[in-house]
């Protein structure tokens, strides 16, 4: 699949900045880039004097038989000079010119012809008289820009562009990793609820597929705005996302600068693995499928990154999962290019192997900020103090994890969905540390026909889910809690094909409790305000009524969209 939305995040309202800045590439952010890029200075500068030149250089070639070099039978006459006068004379290779003819005097009549542009005065400004419309460009004055000549007095396109770019206080941010056309790139929508208005604000290059997002709001040591100047005090706050690929990099991103062409911290060593070179199992004749893993480091991924969590109470702390069977710990208050020799120390804090296949999935618990959950392709989901990692618990699956989520309404219960469409629910305190030990699950929920790809738990509203699948449906579940039976009741209170293929990224908006958004295999993004669906309405009316939020009746589909010439954004009929 070249065209798909593979994970979206959202961004609290009110934290984004409402004017953003523009991006500078100066000496100090040159020197930034080499830095985190693991390059010289030098180089830095030879790369970007060659794309350069290849840019100008840019559509002044012919190609085919147009070519200059599409004859390759010409002989010399095709390119040598063909004036046979001017080589009847053999020329010393020391001479200059060829000797003069007695006999001939055509250059001299030559040189009489030449005389009146009086050549040799050619380079001596003073011997050319001014003429010409531009004779008096001396007096002109010189403006570096339009804001300084006084004389240029419309300046409404500033204006213009700061209101384009302005973030209301009101407004949402979602943040989506989109590919297209082979082309990564992360997409940063406004979303205006008031209006149901969704557009997209900017976008940022990525080197490879993304494959996971995570929003954070602690400035990286190596981001700008983490170092004051004269001007302003460094920054305590910021709006930040993490961005996991298929390279074994982690790149963070800053959301509050516009046209940014490098990230504001790289996770990693991009000088080492070079992880995008397959590695054979044999070099014999015989070819084989797989590929050997690669040698793990404690410092380091060597292999994609599939899923970041960023600690909420402990802020400069950011967890990642990766296809190389590890889990590590990031501290983004430290400089991962000290003294730029790369030593193991300078890398992860922690790197975790409590796992024997690629880990999915990772989460911190935010009632227990130490404790990490984690999934993996072995079948097996783990939960562990990051303390001491070799006292955690687990459970083992009957099939591979495709998402996790911790219960935000207890410390000690998560869900997991599974490839073959099934979502659990657990008790970390009921789980054995031995996996061959048996692990019941509280409750067992068949949600999708095929993978249950995409799973969040509501912040807002207790014992709400929302899970997406490869069967293109986003579904909603209500699970409430059965005093007399002492077990749990599920029932479904919404399902909906909203358009955006098969589903790959599922999550509840961070300031409203029903609304949600989605993407999938069509590259596409949609947000569902299910409010809109008097069904939801009613059965999830007396959770909205304990948290004091009530709900109106709205017209519309529901469904938000970014609005193209051929396609309302409104979505279409609602299914129950």
């Amino acid at each position: 699949m070249s065209n798909l939305v593979s994970c979206v995040a959202w961004v609290k309202r009110g934290v984004a900045a409402q004017i953003p800045e523009k991006y500078e590439l100066d000496d100090g952010e040159l020197q930034r880039v080499s830095a985190l890029a693991r390059i010289e200075v030098e180089d830095a500068r030879k790369e970007l004097e060659w794309a350069h030149r290849a840019a100008g250089m840019m559509g002044k070639g012919a190609e085919g038989e147009e070519a200059d070099d599409a004859d390759e039978d010409d002989d010399e006459n095709s390119w040598v000079d063909e004036d046979v006068d001017a080589m009847d004379q053999d020329v010393a290779m020391d001479e200059d010119t060829p000797a003069p003819n007695p006999g001939n005097n055509s250059e001299s009549k030559d040189e009489d012809d030449l005389a009146e542009y009086n050549l040799d005065d050619y380079d001596n400004d003073d011997a050319i008289p001014a003429m010409g419309p531009f004779s008096n460009i001396k007096g002109l004055t010189y403006y570096r820009n339009n804001d300084e000549d006084p004389y240029i007095t419309l300046k409404e396109d500033d204006e213009d562009e700061r209101e384009e770019l302005e973030i209301l206080p009101t407004d949402n941010l979602l943040v989506a990793a989109k590919t297209e056309d082979e082309i990564s790139q992360l997409e940063v929508y406004v979303y205006d609820e008031s209006e149901e208005n969704l557009y997209v604000h900017h976008d940022l290059m990525l080197p490879s597929f993304p494959l996971c997002l995570e929003w954070l709001d602690f400035p990286p040591i190596t981001s700008p705005s983490a170092h004051g100047t004269a001007d302003s005090p460094a920054k305590q706050f910021g709006s930040y996302v993490a961005v996991g690929t298929l390279e074994p990099e982690i790149e963070i991103w800053s959301l509050d600068v516009v046209e940014a062409m490098y990230p504001d911290m790289v996770l990693g060593r991009p000088d080492k693995t070079a992880a995008h070179i397959p590695t054979p199992l044999g070099t014999g004749k015989k070819k084989r499928k797989k590929a050997k893993h690669r040698a793990t480091s404690a410092a380091y991924h060597v292999d994609a990154v599939l899923s970041l969590s960023w600690n909420r109470t402990h802020r400069n702390l950011l967890a990642s999962a990766s296809a190389d069977r590890t889990v590590k710990l990031w501290d983004l208050s430290r400089d991962p290019t000290i003294n730029g020799e790369g030593g193991e120390g300078e890398g992860a804090l922690r790197s975790f192997d409590v796992h024997k296949d690629k880990v999915q999935a990772v989460q911190w618990n935010e009632k227990e900020p130490t404790v990490l959950l984690t999934g993996s392709y072995d079948r097996t989901v783990r939960t562990f103090d990051s303390r001491a990692p070799d006292a955690g618990v687990g459970a083992q699956l009957g099939a591979d994890v495709e998402a996790i989520r911790w219960d935000p309404w207890e410390a000690h219960g998560f869900y997991v969905s599974l490839e073959n469409g099934i979502v659990l629910n657990f008790d970390a305190r009921t789980l054995p540390s031995d996996l061959k030990s048996p692990s019941p699950a509280r409750f067992t929920l068949s949600a999708h026909d095929g993978a249950a790809s995409a799973l969040d738990v509501n912040p807002h509203i207790r014992g709400c889910l929302v899970t997406g699948g490869t069967d293109k449906m986003v579904k909603v579940w209500n699970v409430n809690d059965d005093a007399d039976l002492n077990k749990r009741q599920v029932s479904l209170v919404i399902s909906r094909d909203l358009g955006v293929g098969k589903v790959f990224s599922t999550s509840w908006s961070p300031d409203d409790p029903l609304t949600l958004a989605a993407g999938g295999s069509q590259a596409k993004v949609q947000i569902w305000d299910i409010g809109a669906n008097a069904g939801a309405r009613k059965s999830l009316a007396p959770k909205l009524a304990q948290i004091g939020k009530t709900v109106k009746e709205k017209t519309g589909g529901g469904v938000i969209g970014v609005a193209s010439d051929d396609e309302d954004s409104s979505g279409g009929e609602d299914e129950e």
